[in-house]
């Protein structure tokens, strides 16, 4: 029975359900239940400088890749064809951004992974499945920027294409989605695994903080009008003012004045 389950379907057919349903009900039953472990567990306290090339570098390089994939894989085909892009200049767009992107990316995520294991007080302070995301990561990374060099030898748009087809059928419930996919090269095969991979552990990792990145803005626009960040420019503790604020209320309440006879 099993022996005829082809590993394309387990793969590209069943797995991205899984993912997408661990993913969104795992963030949400970890809010609800850890909400205090919601954050990153910053150490930016240590190894500083490090920190802040490295993150930057990060930062910029991944968001440009995600989006890039978001934009590029889920934009309709039709949309193409009716501002008349062709196909292989989109292919060309998304080496020519996604590859220096990737790189950055890299050469950040090489810098904070180096920092997290050599540094043992902030190897103390990481959990297996931090450093086992951030490995993870990288080596995604890395095989991303390999998949350029399949990339550049079919850059009339056709691979690109499967590409588009497949994630805009996995989101649509065609559950032969999977055969777009069945004859593209390795390489793109186990990007796609570890995409899969990654988006299985984020509700279990420090990634879980991304959503708070992406949430910040609505919550304070939306659910808290009148509300602003600001930067207190406070010369005392607020303890102090309030103590100071009471002591003139009850000083000015009727019941500490002396009735008028």
């Amino acid at each position: 029975m099993f022996g005829t389950v082809d590993i394309n379907f387990i793969i590209f057919g069943i797995m991205p359900y899984v993912a997408l349903t661990i993913f969104l009900v795992g963030s949400i039953a970890r809010y609800e239940r850890d909400p205090f472990t919601w954050k990153s567990s910053s150490s930016q306290l240590l190894r500083r400088k490090q920190l802040v090339w490295g993150s930057i570098l990060f930062h910029v390089g991944i968001l440009t890749v995600f989006f890039g994939h978001l934009i590029g894989l889920f934009t309709p085909l039709w949309v193409l064809d009716s501002i008349g892009i062709p196909y292989g200049l989109k292919q060309w767009m998304a080496v020519i951004i996604g590859g220096p992107a990737g790189i950055a990316a890299l050469i950040g995520s090489t810098m904070l992974l180096h920092r997290r294991l050599v540094d043992p007080r902030i190897r103390a302070t990481s959990t297996n499945v931090d450093i086992l995301i951030m490995a993870l990561i990288w080596l995604q990374l890395v095989i991303g920027l390999l998949t350029i060099t399949q990339t550049l030898q079919h850059m009339d748009g056709g691979t690109m294409v499967l590409f588009m087809e497949w994630s805009q059928s996995v989101v649509s419930w065609n559950l032969n989605a999977w055969a777009n996919v069945v004859n593209v090269h390795w390489l793109y095969k186990v990007h796609i695994f570890l995409g899969l991979v990654i988006t299985i552990l984020f509700p279990f990792s420090r990634l879980v903080h991304i959503w708070s990145g992406f949430a910040a803005p609505f919550r304070y626009m939306l659910t808290r009008p009148g509300y602003q960040i600001v930067r207190s420019r406070r010369t005392r503790p607020l303890e102090d003012r309030r103590r100071a604020f009471d002591k003139v209320k009850g000083a000015q309440s009727p019941s500490s004045t002396t009735p008028a006879e």
